[in-house]
């Protein structure tokens, strides 16, 4: 019997290995460096300006991947635009020119503040003094109808992408608390101001249509090296705060998040999908830098993330996988995860149906034998990408860079949000160095520097990782004790 079972044992796992082999051999077949090379000039290309939202340039990269998905015999979804196209109702706004801030009876420099959000604002109003805002500072705090005063990032994190993401969850948690504003001090770091200034100071953003005319919650940053205002606030010796905010104005800025799918060839797994995903966006054009080059395209970020969902498209469109596949690029993630943020609350397909959403995004790499997944072993499918990457000579490691936030920095965390596991795969990095800084947001960040043999491997991992996913009988789910743990019980009702 005990050898009759060793037998049975040895079939299994030989078989599984040759399913394995299939996958393999199809991958090598479809993905190829000339072909990714091919794609990431294009999209990377200064005809295409940086393809910022709400420019020609990011409307011509939208109808180069919908094309692409027609020619691979990717379907369309019910409900998109022209085929493939989920469009995306965002706004310009164009800030007030007109704001101050005083403290008692002494007024702020303008130089020394910024605008971040509110309009049509005057009022007077007590405030209360909440040091860095985390949670617990906001714990119990009565500070509804008043105003709450922060201090930008943490004190032991001043890193400008943590003090701007941040920054975010200070404002989230005193609307939560019914204040009606909110001040930052920047008191660390001056060159974070001088960097904050440069692209919160342009005099306008992107962002969804606000119908609710009486929301005047407003936030305001301060300049504040000296410490002058943390003192004054800090020790009460000013009771009132009273801030004046002209009106702003918003313009309609359409843009569209590009949607396919290819529908799974199991009876019964096909009613689950995988998301393969990335944003297509990026910075456009701006100041010449020392070359005299003034277009960020950005190739590593993030025509790189694109061009592995439509590698996965490709792949899955001739060889379709037991599960379905839902593939999204979104419009205005560096807007603040604009695109994902609209689909997830407006979605072409139940959101209970999306068992996984396997994300690309990136910085840039500084070690090409590695493959960097946000969130490696936050879900369960962890094992799928380490042995695809393996495979093509990769080796699949966990961000190494956790102050830096990064699984909630992406489009990625939209859906984890909603219980749906969510890995960002990314080019292989072990910390955020000067080789990631040289191409990070830069317009250095040109498809001629990339090395293709190098994006043949990463490709490759990826494109076998969402296969073996896609195949596995058992469905991916987040590992147990993870923060969106409960969030994915209650989205399967598990």
């Amino acid at each position: 019997m005990t050898k009759k079972l060793w037998i049975i044992s040895a079939l299994m796992l030989t078989s599984l290995w040759v399913v394995a082999q299939d996958q393999v051999e199809l991958v090598e077949n479809t993905i190829k460096k000339s072909t990714i090379e091919g794609h990431i000039y294009f999209l990377a290309s200064d005809e295409l300006g940086g393809r910022e939202t709400g420019t020609p340039g990011i409307d011509v990269a939208a109808r180069y991947i919908s094309t692409t998905f027609q020619r691979y015999g990717v379907s369309p979804v019910e409900g998109a635009t022209e085929g493939y196209f989920q469009e995306v109702p965002l706004v310009k706004n164009v800030a007030p020119e007109a704001y101050a801030l005083q403290v008692g009876n002494e007024a702020v420099a303008a130089e020394n503040l910024v605008r971040v959000e509110g309009s049509s604002v005057e009022l007077k109003s007590d405030y209360v003094f909440l040091n860095y805002g985390t949670e617990e500072d906001f714990d119990n705090k009565k500070i509804e109808g008043k105003i709450a005063v922060v201090l930008a990032g943490q004190e032991d994190n001043q890193d400008y992408r943590f003090v701007y993401q941040a920054s975010g969850k200070k404002s989230s948690l005193a609307k939560e608390a019914g204040a009606v504003g909110i001040i930052e001090l920047h008191t660390d770091n001056p060159d974070n101001w001088n960097t904050f200034k440069g692209f919160i100071g342009r005099g306008s953003s992107i962002g969804f249509k606000s119908e609710d005319k009486g929301d005047s919650f407003f936030k305001l940053w301060v300049n504040d090296g000296e410490k002058q205002w943390l003192d004054k606030l800090d020790t009460r010796k000013n009771p009132e705060l009273t801030i004046t905010i002209g009106e702003a104005m918003q313009l309609p800025m359409p843009s569209k998040n590009v949607v396919g799918m290819v529908e799974g060839i199991d009876p019964e797994l096909k009613d689950e999908f995988i998301i393969y995903s990335a944003h297509y966006d990026h910075l456009g054009i701006g100041k010449p830098n020392a070359e005299g080059d003034s277009i960020y395209n950005g190739a590593r970020d993030n025509a790189v993330g694109v061009v592995t969902v439509m590698s996965a498209a490709e792949s899955i469109a001739k060889n379709p996988t037991k599960r379905s596949a839902l593939f999204i690029l979104f419009t205005a993630e560096e807007k603040g995860l604009l695109g994902s943020k609209y689909y997830v609350e407006n979605p072409l397909l139940p959101l209970d149906q999306m068992v996984y959403c396997f994300n690309s995004d990136n910085g840039g790499y500084n070690d090409t034998s590695l493959a960097t997944i946000i969130g490696l072993e936050r879900t369960t499918a962890g094992k799928h990408i380490k042995k695809a990457s393996e495979t093509f000579g990769l080796k699949a490691i966990d961000y190494p860079a956790g102050e830096q936030g990064l699984f909630d920095r992406s489009d990625n965390v939209n859906f984890a949000k909603k219980g749906i596991p969510a890995p960002t795969f990314s080019l292989g990095f072990t910390a955020f160095d000067a080789e990631i800084g040289k191409y990070y947001h830069q317009q250095s960040d040109n498809p001629e520097s990339i090395d293709y043999d190098y994006m043949e491997q990463f490709f490759r991992a990826f494109v076998l990782s969402a296969r073996l996913i896609a195949n596995d009988e058992e469905t991916p789910f987040w590992t147990e004790g993870d923060k969106y743990y409960e969030a994915g019980k209650s989205l399967y009702g598990k």
